[in-house]
């Protein structure tokens, strides 16, 4: 369970935001998300590889 304690003179959308982000950490809705239709192990990798190809051309780009 999530705690966000409101401090005093905060105001509520910065206490949202905050617990927001500390919902997004916990990985609650991608794992959620990720239950719903069942995906075999090597599509998950596949997905996995393409993902770390692109970050790698996204990495070279920037240093040209």
């Amino acid at each position: 369970m999530i705690i966000i304690n409101v401090k005093e003179g905060e105001s509520l959308d910065k206490a949202l935001k905050r617990f927001k982000k500390k919902f997004e950490k916990t990985g609650v809705l991608r794992e959620l998300r990720s239950r719903q239709a069942f995906e075999k192990k090597s599509v998950t990798r596949r997905h996995v590889v393409k993902h770390a190809i692109y970050k790698q051309g996204l990495n070279l780009e920037s240093a040209v």
